[in-house]
């Protein structure tokens, strides 16, 4: 049989196409039909020729064919009892682009930035083939080639792509496909920097976290400490307090894995507490003052030091000052000396602080003696050397002042003379000393200043006794006097049976030893015979060395 259709058909339009014979068998069972068609949108209809005109015999197949016929093919078949014979048609049917869809890659597992992605647009079928393509994220065109390559992928390319195909007939639409950017980002609501007693929010997000496919958990660290795991992505302070100010951040895990949130600091600002403030007078001499101002404060606050009112020192814009005065600020910290203080710098000092949100401020009193000690060459010094201590006031210079020493709160002597000496100190000499002026203006006492004598070890003081009730006891004890402390070993013969420092602990349970200062102590329980013996103390320390013996009898 032979075909006759034109070459190409469209999507939804009919056509028709031809099968004949040039021979018609009336009283035969030649058949002539069509096979492989769609008689639901299909019309068969046939004709036979035979008279002087002509003679055929015709089949013609109407239809309407979609793009699924594309390349289909159609048998029209000439059948003679078992014999037949057929021609064949293959479709051609024009069509745009048909089941257009995304293909992402790669497609499993987590995307995280800095990934690689490719958008490939897939077409099902075309014809004529496709001319064109164009890509949208969120409605917006990002591209015009078949694939979209997104190298180092950002948080902001998550979203909704579509790709358009075209060719010359129209344009075939892919549903939308979803990029899923996995990266965790920590937020702040209202702010990073929050005044105390703000409710504040922190939130952990990853793109589309609410249409995200599955449950995901949240993991909360603080300074990198683990803090609270959960659902919850928010982590809520109804009223921040300086205690929740540090550095955050989130784990974000689901089934393909997790991403961990860069850390957010937050700052919690407040005003300033109450100041800490500090009064010193220097000991030796008792001519400088020292007063120091701190606070707890943020931001950072001013500070300013006054006496009776009068500013003396601010830590922001400097005021004009005296020629004894010198001031040191540093963040949220003042610090003022007075130099050459007298009875004219006593008073009531007190610090302000104040910052954006707030002030406080503290006040101290201060009195300033007019008497002082000083201790030359040191108040540290070897046995054997010159000391003088020289009382400094603000005696009558029209009257000779009157001066009494004490040590250790006893009085040593009352003299014309503002200096006690010592050509050779010992070390029975130490102990903190004061002088008192008199005047007829009045009195004043210094501190007390600590005079310390370094000497060595006197003969050491070694007892022994021997307890018999209750049990046989012996007790043996060493003491020296020294400075510095001496170091004390007990031997009896070459062992060592105790010592103050560096020496292991006694080896016999029966040995029990008490350590103290310059002090050793020694109990023996259950003596025997082999306890008897000649025992030595040794005492030594950086200046020298001393011992002393007992004869122990049991």
């Amino acid at each position: 049989p032979s075909v006759t259709s034109s070459e190409e058909q469209t999507e939804g339009q009919r056509s028709t196409l031809q099968c004949s014979t040039p021979y018609v068998c009336p009283g035969g069972d030649i058949v002539l039909r069509w096979e492989g068609y769609d008689p639901r949108v299909s019309e068969v209809s046939g004709r036979v020729q035979l008279d002087t005109s002509g003679v055929s015999h015709q089949v013609n197949l109407t239809s309407s064919f979609s793009w699924k016929d594309h390349s289909k093919k159609l048998l029209c078949e000439v059948s003679d009892g078992s014999k037949r014979a057929s021609t064949e048609v293959v479709l051609r049917v024009r069509h745009t682009p048909k089941d257009t869809r995304v293909s992402l890659s790669p497609s499993s597992g987590n995307i995280g930035v800095g990934d690689t992605v490719t958008l490939s647009c897939e077409v099902g079928s075309s014809h004529p083939p496709v001319s064109g393509y164009h890509w949208y994220k969120d409605g917006v065109a990002v591209g015009t080639e078949r694939v979209l390559a997104l190298r180092g992928v950002h948080r902001q390319d998550h979203g909704q792509y579509r790709c358009e195909a075209q060719n010359v007939l129209g344009t075939g639409v892919s549903p939308d496909v979803t990029l899923r950017v996995f990266s965790a980002e920590i937020s702040a609501s209202p702010a990073a920097e929050v005044l105390e007693g703000t409710a504040t929010t922190l939130s952990c997000d990853v793109p589309g976290r609410e249409g995200h496919p599955e449950e995901l958990t949240y993991t909360w660290y603080k300074n990198s400490a683990w803090l609270k795991e959960g659902p919850a992505h928010t982590l809520l302070f109804p009223a921040v307090t300086t205690g929740d100010a540090g550095y955050y951040s989130c784990q974000v895990t689901n089934s393909q894995g997790s991403d961990t949130a860069q850390a957010i600091s937050l700052s919690v600002t407040y005003p300033p507490r109450i100041p800490t403030l500090t009064l010193f007078q220097e000991t030796q001499g008792g001519r400088l003052v020292i007063i120091r101002c701190t606070v707890d404060s943020h931001p950072p606050a001013t500070l300013a030091i006054d006496r009776d009112g009068t500013v003396l020192a601010t830590s922001g814009a400097q005021v004009a000052l005296r020629q004894r005065l010198g001031v040191t600020a540093s963040r949220n910290s003042l610090r003022l000396e007075i130099r050459d203080a007298g009875p004219q710098d006593s008073g009531k000092y007190g610090c302000t602080a104040s910052n954006v949100h707030g002030n406080a401020s503290a006040t101290k009193v201060l009195v300033t003696r007019a008497a002082g000690l000083l201790i030359q060459p040191s108040a540290e010094v070897a046995e054997g050397t010159a000391v003088t201590l020289t009382c400094v006031g603000t005696g009558d210079t029209a009257e000779k002042p009157l001066y009494t020493w004490y040590r250790n709160g006893r009085r040593l002597q009352d003299t014309s003379f503002p200096t006690l000496e010592f050509p050779s100190v010992r070390g029975d000499d130490a102990g903190a000393f004061q002088c008192q002026v008199r005047s007829r203006n009045g009195s004043d006492t210094s501190e007390a200043v600590p005079l310390r004598v370094f000497y060595p070890p006197r003969q050491p003081v070694l007892s022994s006794f021997l307890q018999s009730q209750g049990g046989r006891l012996g007790i043996i004890q060493c003491s020296v006097g020294s400075d510095p402390e001496s170091n004390l070993t007990l031997r009896r013969g070459d062992d060592v049976i105790a010592c103050s420092q560096g020496c292991p602990q006694a080896t016999s349970p029966r040995v029990h030893v008490t350590r103290s200062y310059n002090s050793l102590k020694v109990e023996i329980r259950d003596v025997v015979v082999e306890d008897e013996g000649i025992y030595v103390c040794q005492a030594g320390n950086s200046r020298g060395n001393a011992s002393a013996t007992v004869d122990f009898k049991a």
